[in-house]
């Protein structure tokens, strides 16, 4: 992760935001849930620059935080230490194992892998399906019979496949289209194979332009159905949904939270899927919630939220940014270096377009390409502080790569990138540092 020190590219999350505790009960099996938590409007003490010199500076007034150190600290969550709840999830997984293994049919397959990506139960199942989606991706004979006329099946064997990397064709929608290229007049009731076009339609390669139409298409009559219809909720939240935003854009540990609410309206839910579905939402935000308070910790041990007043303060964000990036619950180390990452990006973004006059900058460029730790006396203050914070982080992520993987990774991590990003700013165009 280190190695995306200052090229890092937005993602997806999933630390939810408010701490209310439901009780839920399966198979008598009983826990509490989290939902989402917000944070306190707790008093921050203002911060001050440690500069005072008589040069004219810019100021963006970013706001205070709201996540207040203290408040992080208090939050406690028991899932991942109670070993009951580990033992039951374990349990759980095993059943959908088994029941994946023992699915023959390959629509019924693509339904379950769909709800259990939804879910965000995906990462506990990697191996089945990614060899259950390489064996459909093959199976052109076994397929064939619900493939040809079920426009609901090809457009979800569609959307997964290529989500997951498989390349195929969009001439598979051809049977659902009339001659002049609209689709079948038999299928403008069919609004749950409809909903899966439109949402299979985001998938496309640039110059598929029969999936461009049939994402026009599909959403016309898919708005018709939301004004005419209202007797089924489920597939009516499903539509509403699809509308706001594709399924491959957004955060998996949120879009998980809201589709385990819709999952639970549905009729032809599986219990022990939900029951799962609840219980690892609950451990991950768990392991979330610890990764939050060790980034909190680092952060005001570090200092630069207050030493460096007229810089964002924004650690929950930054977090927020790396649990999306980093989505696997297990990979704690990733996310936390990927936080620290983030942090120390906005901190120099605001080094770079608020706070530092162009001298400054062009020192700083150059004794960060130098990487000359002798040469931070000529900087200001404030740069002296940032510049021994990235010095420290640099060093001790390069230590450990080297150390485990024999390779000297810190030429790459000081990458000169910051010299057009000066001139930019000198000439009033505005360009985000995290821009490659």
């Amino acid at each position: 992760m280190a190695f995306c020190l200052f090229i890092s590219s937005f993602p997806m999350c999933s630390f939810p935001i408010h701490s209310k505790l439901k009780s839920f009960s399966y198979n008598g099996s009983s826990f509490r849930r989290l939902t989402v938590f917000a944070a306190s409007q707790s008093a921050v003490t203002n911060k001050t620059s440690i500069e005072d010199d008589s040069k004219i500076r810019r100021s963006a007034n970013y706001h205070r935080p709201i996540w207040d150190y203290d408040y992080v600290q208090s939050l406690r969550d028991g899932f991942v230490q109670d070993e009951s709840y580990n033992e039951r999830a374990s349990k759980l997984q095993e059943e959908v194992r088994v029941m994946l293994g023992n699915m023959v049919d390959s629509l019924e397959k693509l339904e379950l892998i769909d709800t259990l990506q939804r879910l965000g139960l995906s990462h506990h199942f990697e191996a089945e399906i990614n060899k259950t989606l390489k064996n459909i991706s093959t199976d052109r004979i076994g397929t064939a019979a619900w493939k040809k006329d079920n426009l609901y099946a090809t457009a979800l064997k569609f959307r997964l496949l290529r989500q997951h990397g498989y390349k195929v064709d969009q001439d598979v929608f051809t049977c659902f289209m009339d001659d002049v290229g609209n689709i079948k007049s038999s299928l403008n009731q069919d609004f749950k194979g409809l909903l899966n076009l439109y949402e299979a339609s985001y998938l496309l390669l640039e110059g598929e332009t029969m999936l461009e139409n049939a994402r026009e298409l599909a959403a016309k009559l898919l708005k018709q159905y939301l004004k005419e219809n209202n007797d089924d909720q489920y597939l009516r939240m499903l539509v509403d949904h699809a509308f706001e935003l594709p399924l491959h854009w957004r955060l998996p540990r949120l879009e998980a939270r809201w589709f385990i609410d819709v999952y639970e309206k549905n009729k032809d839910k599986n219990p022990i899927i939900l029951e799962l579905a609840i219980l690892d939402y609950n451990i991950v935000q768990s392991i979330h919630l610890e990764d939050f308070r060790y980034a909190s910790t680092w952060w005001k041990e570090l200092g630069l939220g207050e030493k460096l007043g007229f810089a964002r303060d924004r650690i929950m964000s930054n977090f927020l940014w790396s649990a999306g990036m980093v989505t696997n619950p297990q990979d704690t180390k990733s996310r936390r270096i990927q936080t620290k990452v983030n942090a120390l990006l906005t901190c120099v973004d605001d080094v770079y377009d608020v706070y530092g006059t162009l001298d400054e900058l062009e020192l700083f460029t150059d004794i960060v390409e130098r990487w000359d730790i002798n040469a931070i006396q000529r900087l200001p203050n404030f740069m002296k502080i940032y510049y021994l914070a990235l010095y420290n982080f640099i060093n001790e992520i390069a230590f450990d790569i080297l150390k485990e993987q024999g390779i000297d990774v810190i030429p790459f991590l000081k990458k000169p990138i910051f010299v057009k990003h000066i001139c930019w700013r000198q000439n009033g165009i505005t360009v985000d540092i995290r821009q490659p």
